[in-house]
């Protein structure tokens, strides 16, 4: 298939400085060498050695080693792109690839922005301005505010008028981020502020609307493609349903078990809003799929998704490369919607422990072994020996499986997954591998049984059992293990131990002793991942009970919540704004008397 006419005239664009990190930096550095590009990579401090910096043409440092520091800091960026003489900027996914302020300092120095018009990203990353644009071309739409809320009472009053539960979603976010769902009214004070954080951590703005949640749905999208010539291009649906924290773990293309008319529908929806907005370059429209097979608008990414692959893995068409040269002033051949041929599927590769409710753990990857073979395709930011911060995405890595039919790209996930092997941090490879398993997975009775609450509301429990956690350990311990092959039952086995330990036991030729360590440890509370104090939920000396949420923390842009386990009364150790290692004590607890 021809994607553009042969008679497009392109713009110069000789060196391209990619704006992003890790696996999708990687990617565009590869789209650049396949169009004869010069790529440059600017990274933050804790990236210094990471494999998309060495792999680039040039590199520049931003310095820094927060996101506001660094990829975040859209001066250092233009200024970096300036002195490197670059003719565009591409901004990947996250930190600034949908702040149409950015977009438009890029286009003001003299570069070419690898996205939507300015104008563009700031309608359509407007959720409010979005969901206008979406009615106005009669897309399907739930109940929600007319523009952001300023107050949690306005968020009470809208839940009070429309029903439980509601979402409080960042009105210039995405990627689950300053995404908070509230069931209870009592819930939506905390809530609200909790949304309004993230988003201002995340996205560098907090206002956020409301709308009705959805119990139940499915995630459908479509990708397009348009050019500045007027002409839009769906290349097909995916379905993203299997979600933690409302982001997305598993996404496959097409989207499986959708009748002809919803496929129609989603299309067509998708068509007019991006030429009702003047859309140009690559983006997504997402919809949920409410269990009684209605559609509803859900929002516009105006930039590249992480799930990128599943669908030029099923067209055939390179989407970055795309992207490039739209923005060069490429036409598009036609609106003709290109059929899939086959069925792939992404596994995302996070830093994650999904024993333990899919905490990050930063931490050195001592071992990245990838999966090959046919149907296979793996985009990666890592290698062993890269350390995975805790400021940044928890994502290392994508496993990208294609088949003839969804059965057989099945088979080779189990294949793709089992080969997989990735030793120093936790990794959701486990629940990977426990997902297809799943009947509601494979739905080989012709029943998709999944939804984006389900690995939280049905999945989480089966994987508690079935998986075991992650060894925590300091990264002075992780330093110090030892792989060792045993022969249990006449099969070899691999077993990674302290090297202390094993010295202990040579020495011993015994068990090795142990120590109890009584009460105390119940009486502090620790960071259970490394990341930053956000902040206290109980004052210093208030008296806890079990169940109660005494802080936040921030890791890898989300906030995980700190439970007490015991009554007493709560004294603080950190102060909010603190970068805590993985088991630093942040409180402790002392009787309640005292």
């Amino acid at each position: 298939m021809t994607l553009f006419t042969k008679d497009s005239a392109l713009r110069p664009l000789d060196r391209l400085l990619i704006a992003n990190r890790g696996e999708i930096a990687v990617r565009i550095i590869r789209a650049c060498r396949d169009e004869g590009i010069e790529s440059i990579a600017v990274y933050a401090d804790s990236d210094r050695d990471a494999p998309f910096v060495g792999m680039a043409d040039r590199a520049y440092a931003l310095g820094g080693d927060r996101p506001a520091d660094s990829y975040l800091d859209a001066n250092r960026i233009i200024a970096a792109a300036t002195r490197a003489g670059a003719d565009a900027i591409h901004p990947g996914y996250g930190f600034l690839s949908e702040q149409a302020a950015f977009a438009a300092a890029v286009e003001a120095a003299g570069m070419l922005w690898i996205g939507p018009p300015p104008q563009v990203i700031a309608a359509l990353g407007d959720k409010v301005e979005a969901r206008r644009i979406a009615s106005a071309v009669g897309a399907p739409l739930v109940a929600g505010t007319p523009g952001p809320v300023a107050t949690s009472a306005e968020a009470l009053a809208f839940a009070r008028e429309h029903g439980l539960p509601i979402a409080i979603k960042a009105a210039f976010g995405g990627g689950g981020r300053g995404l908070k769902v509230a069931r209870r009214l009592d819930e939506v004070d905390d809530l609200f502020a909790a949304a309004t954080r993230e988003a201002t951590a995340a996205f560098g703005r907090g206002e956020c609307f409301v709308e009705r949640f959805l119990d139940h749905p499915r995630h459908i999208e479509a990708q397009i493609l348009a050019d500045e010539h007027g002409t839009v291009k769906v290349l097909g649906t995916r379905d993203c349903s299997l979600q933690r924290r409302h982001q997305k773990l598993v996404e496959e293309a097409p989207a499986p078990f959708l009748t002809d008319a919803q496929r129609t529908r989603v299309h067509a929806a998708s068509r007019a809003i991006c030429a009702k907005a003047g859309y140009t370059g690559a983006g997504t429209v997402e919809f949920l799929l409410a269990a009684d097979g209605s559609l509803a608008f859900l929002e516009v990414n105006t930039r590249l998704q992480v799930e990128h692959p599943v669908t030029e893995e099923t067209t055939g068409i390179d989407i970055v490369r795309a992207m490039i040269r739209i923005a060069r002033g490429a036409q598009l051949t036609d609106e003709f919607v290109p059929p899939a041929h086959g069925h792939a599927i992404e596994f995302r590769i996070n830093a994650e422990d999904p024993a333990r409710g899919f905490l990050p753990t930063p931490g050195e990857i001592r071992r990245f072994d990838q999966p090959a073979g046919p149907g296979i395709r793996v985009d990666s930011g890592v290698a062993g020996g890269t350390v995975v911060p805790a400021q940044f995405d928890s994502l290392i890595a994508k496993l990208i499986v294609t088949g003839a039919t969804r059965a057989e790209a099945l088979a080779r996930a189990a294949r793709a997954l089992a080969e997989f092997r990735v030793e120093g941090v936790a990794t959701v490879l486990p629940f990977a591998r426990a997902l297809l398993a799943a009947p509601e997975f494979r739905a080989e009775d012709g029943v998709f049984g999944v939804h984006t609450g389900w690995i939280e509301s049905g999945f989480a429990e089966r994987l508690t059992q079935a998986v075991a956690p992650h060894p925590r350990v300091t990264p002075v311990e992780a330093a110090a293990m030892t792989s060792v092959a045993v022969e249990i039952d006449g099969r070899r086995h691999t077993l990674t131990l302290p090297t202390a330990l094993l010295a202990i036991a040579a020495a011993t030729k015994g068990p090795p002793p142990t120590a109890d360590a009584g009460d105390a440890e119940n009486m502090e509370i620790r960071a259970p991942v490394a990341g930053v104090l956000a902040a206290w939920r109980i004052a210093d000396g208030e008296v806890i009970a079990p169940g109660d949420v005494v802080a936040v923390i921030e890791a890898m842009k989300m906030e995980t919540p700190i439970v007490a386990t015991r009554a007493g009364r709560l004294m603080h150790r950190e102060r909010p704004g603190a970068t805590l290692a993985a088991g630093t004590p942040i409180a402790h607890i002392v009787d309640a008397g005292s």
